[in-house]
């Protein structure tokens, strides 16, 4: 058996500066929205011949559209983020481009979503997450009688969350990822993923105790520890290799997605020994 709870205090450290970290980063850098949650109009064009970005900047000045974001994406394809501008608007913009430079254009992606609609997701998107931990909070709660370790899932559940989030605002301002939809989904799926392996951690637990008493908690601990590490560990590896493959053979359309899939599956394997354990052991000793 290997004494895991015996260095806490060492898990405590790397949990509260990577969290610092993330909240540092939050507060000086913030996000870089999609249109999903502020409105806006994605655009992506492939020139032929091409033209210069100065060019675009005019016609958009012309058209009086105002405008987020232009990136060359290659020789001849531009992504520009604008204002929400309707179909006639748009197609009126790219009459005046192919005209006034004489090019063609090839629309490769146009999307536009209102305002209205981009607070709308954000509201769904915190009701999601409230009632998905309030469901693991009651669901852990009843499955093993036990509101200490509920509390203690919830409590990694927000620590794996927070690391998410933070993580994604450095990648937001270092490498321009978006604060999306997709996000979400990354976010949900790793609540879910590190509750499930602190269930496993938990239900070890419950079974010693019922084979021999309540016991010393800790010893149990410790035990359940050390029969899951190596499945946790196989599980989480599986799951990376994928995501590594998603991260470098993927479009740029998943990248981020997948980057913060595999941070979730990260800080989800590492929660549920190193965080959810030793605070349901420190809730069970403070009862007693």
């Amino acid at each position: 058996m290997i004494n895991f709870l015996n260095y806490w205090k060492l898990y405590l450290t790397i949990s509260v500066s990577v969290i610092v970290f993330g909240l540092f980063a939050i507060w000086q850098w913030g996000y870089i929205y999609s249109i999903d949650f502020i409105g806006g109009t994605n655009l992506e064009y492939q020139f032929e011949p091409t033209i210069k970005e100065a060019s675009i900047q005019k016609a958009l000045a012309d058209k009086e559209i105002e405008i987020v974001e232009i990136e060359k994406r290659s020789d001849s394809q531009f992504y520009l983020r604008l204002q929400a501008i309707d179909e006639q608007t748009e197609l009126n913009l790219r009459t005046y481009l192919e005209s006034e430079n004489k090019t063609k254009i090839e629309v490769i992606r146009s999307e536009t979503v209102g305002p209205v609609i981009g607070a709308e997701t954000l509201r769904k998107t915190a009701s999601a997450t409230a009632i998905a931990i309030v469901g693991i909070l009651l669901y852990v709660a009843y499955a093993f009688r036990n509101f200490n370790f509920a509390v203690a899932a919830i409590v990694a559940l927000f620590h794996d969350a927070l690391v998410v989030v933070g993580l994604y605002s450095a990648l937001s301002y270092f490498f321009g990822a978006e604060l999306d939809t997709l996000f979400v989904t990354a976010l949900l799926t790793t609540m879910s993923f590190s509750v499930h392996d602190t269930i496993v951690v938990f239900d070890q637990i419950r079974d010693y105790r019922k084979r021999f008493g309540t016991g010393n908690i800790e010893e149990f601990a410790n035990k359940a520890l050390t029969d899951t590490m190596v499945r946790s560990l196989n599980n989480s590896f599986t799951i990376m290799f994928m995501l590594l493959a998603l991260v470098l053979l993927g479009g740029n359309t998943i990248r981020f997605f997948a980057i913060t899939l595999l941070i979730g599956t990260i800080t989800g394997t590492y929660s549920s020994p190193f965080v959810a354990t030793p605070i349901a052991v420190w809730l069970e000793k403070v009862r007693k």
